[in-house]
C-alpha cells in the first residue's frame, strides 16, 4: 500500500482542459463537473436527462466559467456508432480531449438472484461495464494524443466485495475493477496516459439512499469532499504515480489509500 494522498493536494492547472464526465448530474459527478469548470476546464457533461443537462449547464455558465459541452446519452441504449460519433463531434468541435471520468452507474433491485430478471441484468451490463469501455476505446485516439491524459474509473465496496444480494449492481461494477486493472497493464508504458480508479464508500449520493434509505445521511461526508483526490487524478498526479485504486474513506482519514492496479 503506498503513501497517503494529502487531503488537499496541489492541483494543476484545468485552463485550456476538456474533461469529459459521464454520469455528469449525479451527486458525484456534479460536483467534480461544477469543480473542473472552475479550474478553467472546458467539461462535457454527460447524462441521460437533457432537462439535468440543461440545469447543469445553467449552473457552470452563470459562474462565468468556461462553457461546458452537453452531452445527451443513454447508456442502456448507446451503441459503438454512438461512441465514435461522441469522439467525432469532440474531434470536430474541441480537437483535444484530457481527461475521462466514469461515474455514471445504475443500480438495478437488489435481492436474490432467483428474484432478479434477466433483462435487468442485461441493462446493468450495458451501462455499468460496455459503456464505459466503448466510451473508452472510441476516445482512445483524443485520449493518446494529449500531452497529459487521465482516466478515471469509479467503482464500489459491493463490487470489490461481493455480497448476497447485491446481484448485477456488485457482478457489473467488479467487472468495471477488472477492466481497470486491464488497461492499467496495457497503458504502461504510454507515457502521457495515466489510469485510476476510485472507490468512494459511503457518501451523500442517490445511490446511497436507494441502498440504505433508512440510513443518517448526516453521518456521511458529502460528494465534494471527494472533489480533491479526483482533481489529483485528473490534472495534478504524475505518470510514475498512477495506476492505483485508491479507497476514498481511508484517503479522508489521511491514512495509507491506494494500491496499485497492476499485480
Amino acid at each position: 500500500m503506498s503513501a497517503s494522498i494529502p487531503l488537499q493536494p496541489a492541483l494543476a492547472p484545468l485552463r485550456d482542459r476538456v474533461v469529459l464526465i459521464t454520469g455528469a448530474t449525479g451527486g458525484l459527478g456534479a460536483q467534480l463537473a461544477k469543480a473542473c469548470a472552475a479550474q478553467g476546464a472546458t467539461v462535457v457533461l454527460h447524462g441521460r436527462v437533457v432537462r439535468k443537462l440543461e440545469a447543469l449547464y445553467d449552473e457552470i455558465v452563470a459562474a462565468k466559467h468556461p462553457e461546458p459541452i452537453i452531452l445527451p446519452l443513454d447508456f442502456a441504449k448507446a451503441t459503438a456508432d454512438d461512441f465514435g460519433n461522441v469522439a467525432t463531434a469532440l474531434t470536430g468541435q474541441l480537437g483535444r480531449l484530457d481527461a475521462l471520468v466514469h461515474t455514471a452507474a445504475v443500480l438495478g433491485s437488489l435481492g436474490p438472484i432467483e428474484h432478479q430478471s434477466f433483462e435487468s441484468w442485461l441493462t446493468l451490463l450495458r451501462v455499468n461495464v460496455a459503456a464505459p469501455m466503448g466510451l473508452t476505446r472510441a476516445l482512445m485516439p483524443l485520449l493518446d494524443a494529449a500531452p497529459d491524459a487521465s482516466v478515471v474509473f469509479t467503482l464500489d465496496n459491493r463490487g470489490e466485495e461481493p455480497r448476497a444480494y447485491w446481484g448485477g449492481y456488485a457482478v457489473t461494477k467488479a467487472g468495471v475493477s477488472a477492466m481497470a486493472r486491464e488497461l492499467a497493464d496495457e497503458w504502461e508504458n504510454r507515457p502521457h496516459l495515466r489510469i485510476n480508479a476510485v472507490v468512494p464508500g459511503p457518501i451523500r449520493s442517490p445511490l446511497r439512499w436507494q441502498t440504505h434509505p433508512g440510513e443518517d445521511k448526516a453521518a456521511l461526508p458529502p460528494p465534494e469532499a471527494l472533489v480533491p483526490l479526483y482533481l489529483h487524478l485528473v490534472a495534478g498526479q504524475t505518470k510514475a504515480d498512477s495506476g492505483q485504486r485508491v479507497d476514498a474513506q481511508a484517503w479522508l482519514a489521511g491514512a495509507p489509500c491506494s494500491t496499485a492496479l497492476r499485480a
